[in-house]
C-alpha cells in the first residue's frame, strides 16, 4: 500500500481555507478511483516546538499502479487542479510506502 500526504502551511484565512477544502476539494478527493481511504488530520506543534503546518491529509492506494492510474484520472486531475483555488504554494506533498 501507498499513501499521497499533503500537508498544508497554516492558511491566512482558516474559515476560508476550511469552507473551500471540506465542500468542494474533499468530495473531488472521494471522487479519485483507486482512493481505498483518506484520513484528514489537524495538527498542534509539540510544546516549545513550533510548526508551519496546519493540518495534514494522508489518501491511501493500494500500490503505485494503483497510485499513478488514481492521479491521471480526469478525477484526480481535478482534484489536482482545484489546490491553487485555497492552497497555492501551501501545501507539501509526500509519497509514502505503508508497511
Amino acid at each position: 500500500m501507498v499513501k499521497l500526504v499533503a500537508m498544508y502551511k497554516t492558511p491566512a484565512d482558516i474559515e476560508m481555507f476550511e469552507k473551500h477544502y471540506f465542500e468542494k476539494h474533499m468530495p473531488l478527493v472521494e471522487k479519485i478511483p483507486g482512493l481505498i481511504k483518506s484520513e484528514i488530520s489537524k495538527l498542534k506543534a509539540l510544546p516549545g516546538t513550533d510548526s508551519e503546518y496546519y493540518m495534514m491529509t494522508e489518501m491511501y492506494y493500494a500500490d503505485m499502479d494503483a497510485f499513478n492510474a488514481a492521479m491521471a484520472s480526469p478525477e484526480g486531475k481535478a482534484s489536482a487542479k482545484d489546490l491553487v483555488n485555497f492552497a497555492k504554494g501551501t501545501v507539501d506533498f509526500f509519497l509514502g510506502k505503508v508497511k
